[in-house]
């Protein structure tokens, strides 16, 4: 704690290794070599806004581990200090920036791997949804595929969506629904 009682959290390990995502699209893929031990959810209304979500999940690499393999993201500055990035085709949000930082919070759920970053800290809880506790306790109706057999399938037949791992271009999805 600080002398005026605000929490003080350490800086983040940072762990060398290989991570790669991008938008649902495939137009914007990015890479990094290496990422830090920060995986939180944010629950303010300013993240709520920016993901379209009751919270954003984001885990990030440091500025000079990461790189744009494909295309550039769109910019919104939510701030003064910080910049929202999003693909411009198909409206993924992929990174929250705080402009003066060393590092690029990314969108855990753009990462092709998401269930590597379990988020361990919560932030923002001025604005956490009074129910957001009780999400675990919903009934759980099932998959996608047993619920809805039918709507499944014909996604499944026009799927768009790029696939999770890199490809050559852009276009290239497989339509298998893994992605």
């Amino acid at each position: 704690m600080t002398e005026n009682g605000t929490m003080t959290t350490p800086e983040p390990a940072r762990i060398d290794t290989q991570v790669s995502g991008g938008c649902q699209c495939g137009a914007v893929r990015y890479r990094a070599t290496a990422m830090l031990d920060n995986a939180h959810l944010c629950h303010c209304r300013m993240c709520q806004k920016a993901v379209g979500n009751l919270f954003a999940a984001l885990v990030a690499a440091p500025r000079d581990a990461l790189t744009f393999t494909r295309g550039t993201p769109a910019l919104f500055h939510s701030s003064a200090h910080v910049a929202r990035g999003f693909c411009r085709d198909c409206g993924t949000p992929l990174f929250y920036d705080y402009i003066e930082g060393g590092r690029v919070n990314l969108t855990i759920g753009s990462l092709d791997e998401p269930a590597r970053f379990p988020p361990a800290t919560q932030m923002g809880l001025e604005a956490r949804m009074p129910w957001f506790e009780m999400l675990c306790l919903l009934p759980e109706l099932g998959t996608t595929e047993a619920t809805m057999p039918e709507d499944a399938a014909a996604i499944r037949a026009s799927n768009l969506q790029h696939p999770d791992r890199d490809t050559p271009n852009a276009a290239e999805g497989d339509g298998d629904g893994d992605g």
